[in-house]
């Protein structure tokens, strides 16, 4: 047991994800976002009282409350395939070929392995197949996958694996620039590191098509 124990956090500890989709039980969804709510809210206070803290204090006693609603509602909402934005696109009338960039895409999610925030920006891009699709939603799929439970070599691939089948086309591409806080705020503590994960498929795997996507989104925007 205590081998099994070591063999968890080393993984946990290396950041090691163990499947490319998030590994979510078949009765996810079975107990109503309510029920979710009062059971968390219940584990929420029992941690905070093992370690000592006083929730009858007017700071302290709606925190669970708060806790729980934010893990179900907000930072882990993207587990619901409910919430799974709708990827509408439409015929490309104006016939545009070229390589379309959606850069600085703010990413906002949370480390599967220490529950700490995962903070960065997502660059995405496809060369259309003769569809397109609305550029608020590439940053919806992007705020859909992230917001759960991530590793971020499984955030880049399901960003792009989304946008294939909405597009119907494997000419996508997908980077991830982020800081780990798991690695910023503890352990290591080095506040300085940040991590690069990118996903690319189709025509961007060609030299000349990955350089011309990694050159777009170096462009300095101004306005």
């Amino acid at each position: 047991m205590a081998q099994n124990d070591d063999f968890q956090e080393e993984i946990g500890n290396n950041h090691i994800g163990t499947s490319a989709v998030n590994p979510i039980r078949k009765d996810a969804f079975d107990l109503p976002d309510e029920q979710k709510i009062e059971s968390i809210k219940k584990d929420v206070h029992n941690i905070l009282t093992t370690l000592g803290m006083d929730l009858t204090d007017d700071s302290l006693s709606g925190t669970p409350n708060r806790v729980a609603k934010m893990f179900v509602k907000e930072i882990f909402g993207g587990l619901n395939p409910s919430r799974k934005p709708k990827a509408s696109t439409f015929e490309n009338n104006y016939k545009y070929g070229e390589m379309l960039v959606e850069k600085n895409i703010v990413v906002y999610s949370t480390c599967e392995h220490h529950l700490l925030p995962i903070i960065g920006r997502a660059h995405v891009a496809y060369i259309s197949n003769g569809r397109v699709i609305g550029l608020s939603k590439m940053n919806r799929i992007v705020e859909y996958y992230a917001k759960r439970p991530q590793v971020q070599e499984r955030l880049t691939m399901q960003i792009v694996q989304e946008l294939q089948i909405a597009l119907g086309t494997e000419d996508v591409a997908c980077t991830i620039d982020a800081k780990h806080l798991c690695v910023n705020s503890r352990g290591i503590k080095d506040i300085e590191s940040s991590t690069v994960t990118s996903e690319f498929g189709g025509k961007f795997k060609e030299a000349q098509t990955r350089r011309e996507f990694l050159d777009y989104i170096k462009m300095e925007t101004k306005f």
